[in-house]
């Protein structure tokens, strides 16, 4: 079984590593996953909220009991590794490329409406 501090330093890690890859903040786990939202899986969600719960129920010597030390081992091991997979600098790639693409597509459909119009008016 863990104790309160094995757990509070699991919990320190995953929120510290969430802020790293994410770019969320929360004064408690429970917080930084939801404004963390669905840029995580719905799995690695439950991972979470696991680690939240036990955090919460940590706080308390009879409560803590509610939680096997393998349910939270197992649950921080795959938050981890899931985190550890994102790539920061490909996510930013992603986003500018998508927003440079939603750019260009906005700009050729004006053109192509400017087009038609001049067209229709008799003017091309």
């Amino acid at each position: 079984m863990l104790d309160q501090k094995d757990v509070q330093n699991k919990v320190l890690k995953v929120r510290l590593e969430m802020q790293a890859k994410l770019g969320v903040q929360g004064r408690d786990l429970d917080q930084a996953l939801r404004r963390a939202g669905r840029r995580l899986p719905r799995g690695v969600r439950k991972q979470v909220a696991t680690l939240a719960k036990a955090a919460f129920y940590a706080r308390n010597p009879k409560m803590a009991r509610r939680f096997e030390g393998h349910e939270v081992q197992a649950a921080y091991d795959a938050v981890m590794a899931h985190l550890d997979s994102i790539d920061v600098m490909e996510d930013r790639k992603d986003r500018v490329l998508g927003i440079a693409g939603a750019i260009a597509f906005n700009l050729l459909s004006v053109m192509v409406a400017f087009i038609f119009y001049l067209w229709w008016r008799g003017y091309v």
